[in-house]
């Protein structure tokens, strides 16, 4: 008993002076007389002592167990003892065969290390909680605060391992998957020193900051993408501009909200080129001057949105495919099925309604951004 009891005590003192499983791993080899290996799949954790002992084959079983699954038993696996939570198993402590006889008490140290292996992933989850709480509260008052110090900004964010002393670009993902814990796991593996957190509006938000040297923008940018790219199978992504500038972090996110939400509810075929050119200059000037974007929307095709919903005529989807026609009739009337005259008719009614001929170059250009915007401010127009 008093054996017991001081290994005990040991394991406990590994765990809460930051030792480890490793070093748990080894009081419990000594002292069941035999190799031993500890699971814990919840925090990828799979270590043994020896260290070289192989156990390979014993983190497919761990898994299993874990998942409630069946599973075959690993040659070399003489007893085990589950680490439990509740009634859920959350990984398993196991002795190996060895080259001599294990201890008459080895199923007991093994449970003592099953219970400092419960200690270890309750301190790791506690660590985890206070990160998450901290990561929360900076972007929460982000989105909230456009007045925060940019200084503490960067320092709050440094301590959380994010670096955002030269810029970040801001992701926005609207989840439809229940796995926000992946989702969040996924921006922090795939992006250095990303700094993700799931908030109560079933949206993940993440700072991704510089990458690189002075091509920073372009590959922080480049990066961003492809990871919305990734998490596109779990909900819908927006993804702001660079900003070099963390005083301008409140506004990346607002940027990034307002792709997202543009994305969401327009049934426009913007998604492949909303992040890059005339698209992205009218988010960033949305996200700081929304009543210049609006101004210009009312100057340009606002006359013709509100004829087509009055009407329930089509000048706005005309118009659009006119111009990625490069302004050609016939392939207009074969791209929207109607009749060249319906085409011409059309484009008439938005010459007289908006006072800007689609025949002429520099009309034409304005209404071509005047739809750009509408389709960014659509999601935010009364209906």
């Amino acid at each position: 008993m008093t054996r017991l009891r001081e290994i005990h005590l040991q394991m406990v003192d590994a765990v809460l002076s930051g030792e480890g499983l490793g070093r748990v791993a080894q009081l419990a080899s000594g002292a069941a007389g035999g190799p031993v290996a500890i699971l814990v799949p919840r925090l990828a954790v799979a270590v043994a002592h020896p260290e070289d002992a192989d156990i390979g084959p014993l983190r497919r079983y761990a898994t299993d167990r874990v998942k409630d699954r069946p599973s075959p038993l690993p040659e070399r696996l003489v007893a085990e003892a589950p680490i439990t939570s509740g009634d859920d198993v959350i990984g398993i402590v196991a002795l190996l065969a060895g080259p001599g006889e294990p201890s008459p008490d080895a199923a007991e140290f093994l449970h003592l290390a099953a219970v400092a292996a419960l200690t270890e992933v309750a301190v790791e989850e506690a660590k985890e909680e206070v990160e998450q709480n901290l990561r929360g509260s900076l972007l929460e008052e982000l989105r909230s605060r456009p007045d925060l110090d940019p200084r503490e900004v960067v320092r709050r964010a440094g301590r959380l391992g994010c670096d955002l002393s030269r810029g970040a670009v801001i992701l926005c993902a609207e989840l439809t998957t229940d796995r926000p814990r992946h989702v969040v796991a996924t921006i922090a593996g795939e992006h250095p020193g990303a700094l993700a957190q799931h908030m109560d509006d079933q949206r993940v938000y993440a700072l991704l900051p510089a990458i690189g040297g002075d091509d920073a923008p372009e590959r922080t940018l480049d990066a961003a993408r492809r990871l919305a790219t990734r998490l596109q199978r779990h909900g819908t992504v927006g993804v702001s501009s660079f900003y070099a500038d963390p005083a301008d972090l409140s506004r990346a996110i607002q940027e990034a909200e307002l792709v997202l939400d543009v994305l969401r509810q327009s049934d426009a075929p913007i998604a492949e080129d909303i992040g890059t050119g005339t698209y992205r200059l009218l988010f960033r000037v949305l996200a700081s001057h929304p009543e210049e974007v609006r101004s210009f929307y009312e100057d340009t095709v606002a006359p013709i949105v509100r004829y087509d919903d009055q009407y329930r005529t089509d000048l706005v989807g005309t118009l659009e495919a006119y111009l990625e026609q490069n302004c050609n009739m016939n392939a207009t009337a074969a791209t929207i099925y109607a009749h060249r005259h319906t085409v011409a008719y059309r484009l008439d009614r938005v010459k007289e309604l908006t006072g800007l001929d689609p025949m002429q170059s520099e009309d034409r250009e304005r209404l071509g951004l005047g739809l750009k915007a509408y389709r960014i401010i659509a999601p935010r127009l009364p209906r």
